[in-house]
């Protein structure tokens, strides 16, 4: 299987780092709570995609600049220009919005969200469709779809939401276009902590997702994500075949050794 690297990726619509395998993705439009637009959608998108054989990235943090995630999508970027668009451009465009949402639950690292002030529309989305949440204690989450107009049923929060927080808690956010306060998300299990210092919570986890068994942990993610379309009895068959792949590595050789030396295992992702 062909592997790329991504350390030396220079985006055009967001700032990148990679450190000791955990990439960071800051949006980067703090003078107007870092909005989306058509083109950072699609980039994102992208770089959701390459992560799929990336070598040199095993987990991923995604913030905002400025003391904010980010706001949605830019109104007079996206949301203008979309009320003058035809049918089929309309159905391009949130098929591209959903294809982020794919990527990012496809993609093998764990993403993990560190969440300040808004949170809001396709910002919310992105962190819904992380694996872990960590939140300011000033995040307040919305899902506004219903307050310019459309379905809250946008870029898979139907499906995904209720799997988070319950499906009468996400209907709850979905109807109204609320806010969810930190306090809220934590207690309803949408931010795995909180914190005044959020990002620090999604380094440390970063860290050491990275410096652990990267095969098996995307093994684990994928189950995560496969597993909501099938029976207890199909999931227990397909995590029976998961973990017999898992077995046959060397990070599983490795901890044994390790435990049997008194050790701490090193693992190194194969």
């Amino acid at each position: 299987m062909k592997t790329i690297a991504l350390t030396d990726y220079l985006p055009q619509h967001f700032l990148w780092q990679v450190d000791s395998a955990v990439a960071t993705i800051t949006l980067n439009r703090p003078d107007k709570k870092n909005p989306l637009t058509f083109e950072s959608y699609a980039e994102l998108r992208d770089l959701f995609h390459a992560l799929r054989d990336a070598n040199d990235v095993h987990a991923v943090i995604i913030n905002g600049a400025g003391g904010n995630f980010c706001s949605g999508g830019d109104v007079h970027e996206i949301i203008g220009p979309l009320t003058k668009m035809k049918m089929d451009e309309l159905l391009a465009f949130t098929r591209m919005t959903g294809d982020l949402v794919k990527n990012m639950r496809s993609c093998p690292q764990p993403i993990i969200s560190a969440i300040e002030g808004i949170c809001a529309g396709a910002g919310a989305i992105m962190a819904m469709s992380s694996d872990l949440r960590y939140g300011a204690l000033d995040a307040k989450v919305a899902f506004l779809f219903n307050r310019v107009g459309l379905a809250g049923c946008d870029m898979g929060a139907c499906a995904i939401l209720p799997r988070i927080i319950g499906q009468g808690r996400a209907s709850q956010l979905l109807y109204s276009g609320q806010s969810m306060t930190a306090t809220e998300g934590e207690r309803w299990g949408f931010f795995n902590g909180i914190s005044d210092q959020p990002l620090v919570l999604a380094q440390t986890m970063a860290q050491q997702i990275a410096a652990g068994p990267t095969f098996a942990n995307g093994i684990t993610k994928t189950q995560l994500q496969q597993e909501w379309n099938m029976s207890v009895d199909q999931a227990i068959e397909s995590e029976a075949q998961a973990q017999a792949i898992c077995m046959q590595t060397e990070d599983f050789r490795r901890a044994y050794n390790a435990f049997v030396n008194k050790a701490r295992p090193v693992f190194e992702g194969n």
